[in-house]
């Protein structure tokens, strides 16, 4: 069987994927005819499709109540669901988010049929999420594959118990239109993009900033997105008397954030592991960023580490330094020409190992091996 074949269910909590680029990027690149399935454990829908008992007899009901350990589970929607995967005859099942995955156990206990589980970032460090997920033990022990996005995560998921085996390490790759920018670098310009929450820290980016300014007064500093920090980063701004150089000019389309990283000299995010234990998996926007050509300003979190290399496709700091931030946005912002040399090495590192093809090509092996693996036991 080879993964034109295949029917693959994939599982989100969510129903607009197209916010969640990488989610978006499975259902519509992957190979195999693909089954939808979106919401949460008690409201699940299959896109496209009206899913429901097709007036099964009682008998039927009750065999499946009778298959449920626990009977506070709504066993009529999963058997709903136990009927869709036998009536369009799915071989594998790919699970966006650790959580969510942990939500379904009881479905996916009663079925016949491999799975494999997706983590992203908050759902594997999130401090009281892994605690309420029963450090995934269960999810580990039941699911033929497990795939991850950065080098650190795979770490933490061991520590949690999972087979190291088990785990595919791919970071979720950039779209490939940022490969056709020519970047020019034509302004003293540094652009962010990104949710304002805590992990990503955009305070910092600020602090730096304000500190670069004092040696480069012509510099400007573009932070798009929207989240609860925005108003903090906007009052920062104006306490430091800046606004003149710094604009927040909200959510953005892919196409307007290209034409912004075609005249920047650096892409900047402070990311930090928030108190709560919250972490990135690892960041697109960084990828999309290298991909252009564009060289990045960072720290040394999470997967920003695999795929940022220091000292020649970008600058990383520690978590919260702010003045080794600002040190490397006055030195790209006044060497035009190192950063171009930067933006160069970035985008054939990307070219040669994250592209969004790499990535998908990674994700269908994972799912026809998974397939092999569980039929072979």
């Amino acid at each position: 069987m080879t993964s034109k074949d295949i029917n693959i269910a994939l599982f989100s909590p969510n129903e607009a994927v197209y916010s969640e680029t990488f989610v978006y990027a499975h259902k519509t690149l992957l190979q195999g005819n693909m089954f939808y399935y979106y919401g949460t454990r008690f409201d699940i829908k299959l896109e496209n499709s009206s899913m429901n008992l097709h007036h099964r007899p009682v008998s039927y009901v009750t065999k499946i109540k009778r298959k449920f350990k626990k009977p506070s589970y709504n066993y009529l929607m999963w058997s709903v669901l136990i009927q869709s995967m036998i009536d369009n005859d799915i071989d594998v099942i790919l699970i966006e988010f650790g959580t969510h995955a942990h939500s379904l156990l009881p479905f996916l206990k009663q079925l016949e049929i491999p799975f494999v589980v997706h983590f992203h970032g908050y759902d594997a460090s999130i401090y009281e999420i892994v605690k309420e997920c029963n450090n995934y033990e269960e999810v580990f022990k039941h699911a033929t594959s497990i795939i991850v996005v950065s080098t650190e995560m795979k770490e933490a998921l061991v520590k949690l118990g999972c087979e190291r085996s088990k785990i595919t390490y791919t970071p979720c790759g950039p779209n490939d239109k940022f490969l056709e920018i020519k970047p020019t670098f034509s302004k003293e310009q540094l652009v962010g993009i990104g949710r304002f929450v805590d992990k990503k820290a955009p305070y910092f980016t600020i602090l730096a900033f304000a500190k670069a300014l004092k040696e480069v007064p012509n510099a400007k500093l573009i932070l798009a997105g929207n989240g609860q920090l925005l108003n903090t980063c906007q009052n920062l701004v104006d306490y430091y008397g800046i606004s003149d150089a710094v604009s927040f000019p909200g959510v953005i389309t892919p196409d307007v954030f290209r034409e912004i990283l075609s005249d920047s000299r650096a892409y900047v995010q402070h990311s930090i592991t928030s108190s709560i234990g919250d972490m990135e998996g690892t960041p697109v926007a960084i990828m999309e960023a290298q991909a252009s050509g564009i060289p990045v300003i960072s720290t040394r979190h999470a997967g920003i580490k695999d795929i940022v290399v220091e000292e020649e496709t970008g600058f990383l700091c520690d978590e919260k330094d702010v003045d080794e931030m600002a040190k490397s946005m006055i030195r790209l912002l006044k060497n035009k020409q190192e950063g171009k040399m930067m933006g160069d090495r970035a985008r054939k590192r990307i070219v040669e190992n994250y592209t969004m093809s790499h990535h998908i090509k990674s994700i269908d092996t994972v799912l026809e091996q998974a397939i092999f693996k569980y039929n072979k036991h």
